[in-house]
């Protein structure tokens, strides 16, 4: 097994042409990664290709692609701001027009989907590429509950993935991620989330979003749910925090590219039982905590959602936005300590769940469920915005 070449040794062969196009390929199994390589060999030629990995690779597997050693970075399930760093450090050192970052099981995406990202940016038709990704039912719903749709109701925004683990990027597109993860490699904190929807936003950078199929979706070095609600939802309230400025603003939400399409029901009934119980020893244990973040007709309207049959459980599309709203705002005025405020979310994220499994058991399909929670975080917004610039009142 051949290593990559160092980077040295790339910039010395002035002879071969510059690259169009840098990939940024996650650590990720060999098999996977070799798969990605086969896919981009089929899409892409292979001159207009610089591959930056963190695997080894066979020397004489793909002969005819360039391949550097990029540095390791740990990142388990998505790209953290050590990578986006190396991304722009790369581009800019190379001279390439775009670049394609793909994470862990990137193997899993189709060819068709590569070339969908990466000729986004290359054409010069956005600045951020992002995948739209056709999920099993039930699968990533603390981006379904919370990610979307905030992302959505304060950035004006229809991006259903905003914390996407591959995207396509124009150079200044690159750098304004760079700049922002830098704050973060400079403070020792190499393994923060950024979020590029965002960032570009902020900067008034086009975004578009692409269908690109089915994806196997990594999972993070730590699957407990209560960990990751922990870290992506603390990372998104921050991040939110420090753009005030530009969400505070009217923007209008663009019409929809990509029709809604549901993939086919899971049966989920099984857990619900587990967490709407798990919800109403939070609501006997956690009240006095809810109380100091949460409005008395949010209060009133949990007490309701306790005593409701596990059968009959749903969480009321607006209750739950004001909630998520109220813990935003909770965060920002740190009215208690972080971690435990965030703790005290994830019992409510559960009933939220459980919620959705029923509604979707009913005959409601899984994606239509979760456009209708996101409409409901954006018919709120006024209130997001009134409670942030008098936050010590309490709107009903």
């Amino acid at each position: 097994m051949a290593t990559a070449d160092s980077i040295s040794d790339v910039l010395e062969t002035a002879t071969q042409p510059a690259a169009s196009l840098l990939v940024m390929l996650a650590a990720m199994p060999q098999d996977q990664f070799e798969s990605a390589l086969a896919n981009l060999v089929a899409t892409f030629s292979a001159g207009s290709l610089l591959i930056a990995a963190q695997n080894e690779y066979a020397a004489d597997r793909f002969p005819d692609l360039r391949i550097i050693a990029a540095p390791s970075t740990g990142a388990a399930w998505t790209a953290t701001a050590a990578d986006f760093v190396n991304a722009f450090q790369f581009a800019e050192r190379e001279g390439v027009r775009a670049i394609l970052m793909l994470g862990p099981g990137a193997g899993s995406l189709s060819a068709a989907a590569l070339r969908e990202l990466a000729n986004a940016v290359l054409n010069a038709a956005v600045d951020l590429a992002m995948p739209r990704y056709a999920l099993p039912a039930h699968a990533g719903l603390i981006n379904a509950a919370i990610l979307y749709p905030l992302t959505r109701a304060l950035f004006a925004t229809r991006v259903r993935f905003p914390q996407a683990v591959d995207l396509g990027l124009s150079l200044r597109m690159a750098e304004q991620l760079a700049a922002s993860a830098q704050r973060f490699t400079a403070a020792n904190q190499a393994d923060a989330l950024i979020w590029p929807v965002n960032e570009a936003i902020a900067a008034g950078f086009t975004v578009g979003e692409y269908d690109v199929g089915p994806r196997e979706l990594p999972q993070p070095a730590e699957p407990d749910v209560n960990a990751m609600l922990s870290l992506v939802t603390g990372s998104l309230f921050a991040d939110i925090e420090a753009k005030a400025a530009t969400w505070q603003r009217p923007r209008r939400l663009p019409p929809p590219r990509i029709p809604v399409a549901d993939a086919p029901l899971a049966d989920g009934t099984a857990e619900v039982a587990r967490m709407v119980e798990s919800f109403r020893f939070a609501y006997s244990n956690l009240l006095e905590i809810w109380s100091l973040v949460l409005p008395p007709n949010s209060l009133l309207g949990l007490k309701r959602l306790s005593a409701t049959s596990t059968a009959e459980f749903r969480m009321p599309e607006m209750l739950w936005a004001r909630i998520v709203f109220d813990f935003l705002v909770a965060y920002r005025l740190r009215t208690i300590n972080r971690g435990h405020l965030l703790g005290a979310l994830i019992p409510l994220y559960l009933a939220w769940v459980a919620g959705h499994i029923n509604t979707t058991a009913a005959g409601t399909g899984s994606e239509r469920h979760i456009e209708t929670v996101a409409a409901a975080f954006e018919a709120d917004k006024p209130y997001m915005v009134s409670r942030w610039r008098w936050p010590d009142r309490f709107n009903s």
